[in-house]
């Protein structure tokens, strides 16, 4: 991919770098743990069924992805680090709606509020991306994703262990102290510098900006930029699409296995992430554009192969190919974006990836729902495999042509 060149930001020291990771994970305990529990938390709102679990389950993602361009464009005119801090304080007063809402109309209200007025993710890497460059902003940004993994992890299994006690449903308002505990670490990290107005060549030409692209020049950085976006989308369904219906294929190839081998089943691609980054880093940071069609290609293979498997052995392995193509493709995306921010404003930039991503996983969703229906839990699966191996294929000749 070609680079353009700017002046290098300020830098941040390694321990802030961790810092702002350690901040993201802990925030979003709440937002990836207790949406599984759905079905457990609407029946006391009035929802006996549970009807509304599946709309409830993306309606923050829905509002997420229409506010995070906004946010980025405000976090590059008023401060990246005066925005994140608003990001945080923002899911814990959604969080703390919720988990005090006494009706199925408040619950989602607050839900829809947890979507357009957080965004931690966006607001991080653009924090991140005004302070770093080069190969330290895309491990910065590898940290980041682990952060996201760990939390999805861990996370549920957390809020698994206190619903003796506390309810999922109160579990929200008592999680909300996470993102203001994130809240005031961050209070202490230091502001980076606003950006300068970027060159012509390098404006961003994201989905809030289509009509004024025909007026940028150097087609170079726009087309770097399109091609992040569009391999930013086709992952994030590609992978997002298996998530929904796996335990269920599970129980139906492996009947009697038991909901925590299951359970075990999905997470241990995520798990791979934080365990493989950092080799997988230094492998791929200086050519992304061949990590991330590999990334791809294991990707298909692992997915194709859940439809003929047929025993726990062949699901650990599978479970752990697509680990590892997870692991290359969201590492190269993350130097791909690396790349694709210099001379621009980063908040824009990423609250216009975070908009993609958020678009791509309620695709995702969509696209599971009505194939499950129609051929079962194995059809999303499939679809997410041939969603990787057609991008795999049409990617790797223009791919390897651009980042010469």
């Amino acid at each position: 991919m070609e680079r353009t060149t700017s002046r290098a930001p300020a830098s941040l020291r390694t321990r802030q770098i961790h810092a702002v990771a350690a901040c993201y994970f802990v925030a979003s305990f709440a937002a990836l743990g207790l949406p599984p529990y759905l079905t457990e938390i609407l029946p006391s709102l009035g929802d006996r069924e549970a009807r509304w679990a599946g709309l409830l389950y993306i309606v923050p993602t829905v509002f997420g992805a229409v506010g995070a361009p906004l946010w980025g464009r405000l976090a590059d005119r008023y401060g990246r680090k005066r925005l994140l801090l608003r990001a945080q304080l923002g899911l814990a007063v959604s969080f703390l709606i919720a988990g005090c809402a006494d009706s199925l109309a408040g619950f989602a209200a607050a839900l829809v509020l947890q979507g357009v007025l957080g965004g931690t993710f966006a607001a991080s890497n653009g924090y991140l991306a005004a302070a770093l460059d080069g190969q330290r902003l895309s491990w910065a940004l590898t940290l980041m994703q682990g952060a996201a993994r760990l939390a999805l992890v861990a996370a549920p299994v957390l809020v698994g262990s206190l619903s003796p006690w506390i309810s999922p449903h109160r579990q929200y308002a008592l999680l909300a102290v996470l993102p203001l505990a994130a809240a005031l670490m961050l209070a202490a990290l230091p502001e980076p510098p606003r950006a300068q107005a970027p060159d012509a060549g390098a404006s961003d030409p994201g989905p809030e900006s289509a009509d004024t692209t025909e007026e940028l020049a150097a087609s170079s950085p726009r087309r770097a930029l399109r091609t992040l976006y569009t391999l930013e989308f086709v992952f994030v369904f590609a992978t997002v699409v298996s998530y929904p219906y796996m335990i269920t294929l599970v129980e139906d190839r492996l009947p009697g296995l038991g909901g925590a081998a299951g359970g075990v089943l999905f997470a241990l691609p995520h798990v791979c992430y934080p365990l493989l980054a950092k080799p997988v880093h230094t492998a791929v940071a200086s050519r992304p554009v061949l990590g991330a069609v590999t990334g791809f290609a294991l990707v298909a293979v692992a997915l194709a192969g859940h439809w003929g498997a047929g025993s726990l052995a062949s699901f650990v392995v599978l479970r752990l190919l697509l680990g590892a193509g997870m692991t290359l493709g969201l590492v190269s995306l993350s130097a791909l974006a690396a790349d694709a921010c210099r001379g621009r404003r980063p908040g824009r930039m990423f609250g216009s990836l975070e908009f993609i991503s958020k678009a791509g996983a309620v695709v995702a969703g969509a696209v599971a729902a009505l194939s499950n229906d129609v051929w079962g839990p194995a059809a999303p699966i499939v679809a997410g495999s041939a969603v990787a191996a057609l991008t795999a294929l049409v990617s790797t000749p223009l791919l390897l042509r651009w980042s010469r």
